[in-house]
């Protein structure tokens, strides 16, 4: 029996390969577009409709079948207002991972599983094999950080076929294959993160913000921040106080509003060995104890050596400029634990 797969199709060339692919392996294949959002916002026109159209003429140009699921609703309250409520608490969440967990992976295949689908695809540069997440062969595209919280059972329903595979071949693949997404750019993840900015957008949601006092390492006001929620631990652009040294920001009060920062390197707020995680999720098995694994603090960073005690992760070597709010991933080797959020 032919198994009916529901490919998530964005309009880029990821997901266009990711559908040629399947149908080439004789898959029942049809093709979804995730209507997530389609706002417009000052100075910037959400691309919803060139990208369902994208994803609509591939589908066509492979003969699949073709449906829009409209996510929106749920897609504002799973990831943009939760987003939004981190930031207002003084912490840097990373939308794609919630994007992941509640949406991708949870509602998209949820619902393609009562359409009568027996399995749903991704274009993530990441590999599942036997229930376990995997690294994607490409260590320069790798998208096993934002898929941590992805379930065991979410991943044995899951194909990802571009994992094993290089950036660059999918690109040469799409071109031999004429898709006409093979020379669309890369889309910057969600719509409005990367071409309107984190802080256009708090902007737009929140409005202004309380303006208050930046004071350095020494207790003396260097200058006037606008809004704490705009900044990140470890952050050095942006704080325009001048005076011809860098500062980073080392910590931040949201109570009284004021924003700390160092222009020491090594003060001790802006290094970590040990790192409390909250929300853990561990995809198969939870981590031994006394075992040594490998921690990614952030989505491209290092792997570095660590044990777990806990909640608590230990790194074997100090990090700079861990905030609260973000993830820490935890992999043995090429396959992904889990992991948690900074607390």
């Amino acid at each position: 029996m032919t198994k009916k797969v529901y490919v998530g199709m964005s309009g880029g060339v990821d997901s266009s390969v990711t559908a040629a692919l399947l149908k080439q392996a004789g898959y029942d294949v049809t093709g979804v577009y995730m209507k997530n959002w389609s706002q417009d916002l000052p100075g910037f026109t959400c691309p919803w409709k060139e990208d369902y159209q994208d994803a609509k003429r591939v589908a066509v140009q492979l003969g699949i079948d073709f449906k829009t699921y409209d996510f929106e609703e749920e897609y504002r309250q799973k990831v943009v207002d939760y987003m939004v409520a981190e930031y207002q608490a003084g912490r840097t969440p990373n939308p794609d991972i919630m994007c992941n967990q509640e949406v991708k992976f949870k509602l998209f295949l949820n619902t393609a599983i009562e359409d009568g689908a027996d399995m749903i695809a991704t274009g993530h540069y990441a590999r599942i094999q036997d229930g376990k997440l995997l690294k994607g062969l490409d260590d320069n595209k790798d998208q096993s950080y934002f898929l941590y919280r992805v379930t065991e059972d979410a991943l044995n329903k899951s194909l990802m076929p571009i994992g094993e595979m290089e950036k660059p071949e999918v690109r040469k693949l799409a071109k031999k294959l004429g898709l006409s997404t093979a020379d669309k750019k890369d889309s910057q993840g969600i719509c409005f993160v990367g071409k309107v900015g984190i802080k256009e957008f708090l902007l737009h949601e929140l409005g202004e913000q309380p303006h208050g006092p930046i004071i350095d390492q020494e207790g003396k006001t260097l200058g006037e921040h606008d809004g704490a929620i705009f900044y990140t631990i470890g952050q050095r652009h942006g704080l325009d106080i001048g005076g011809g040294l860098p500062y980073y920001v080392s910590s931040k009060d949201m109570k009284s509003n004021t924003i700390y920062v160092t222009s020491d390197l090594n003060n001790e707020n802006l290094w970590q060995k040990e790192v409390n995680l909250t929300d853990l999720h561990w995809i198969n098995q939870p981590p031994q104890s006394d075992e040594t694994y490998q921690a990614r603090l952030r989505y491209r960073g290092p792997l570095i050596d660590c044990k777990l005690d806990g909640k608590t992760v230990i790194l074997g070597e100090e990090q700079r400029g861990i905030s609260a709010g973000q993830s820490t991933v935890i992999y043995d080797g090429e396959v992904v634990v889990g992991g948690g959020i900074v607390a």
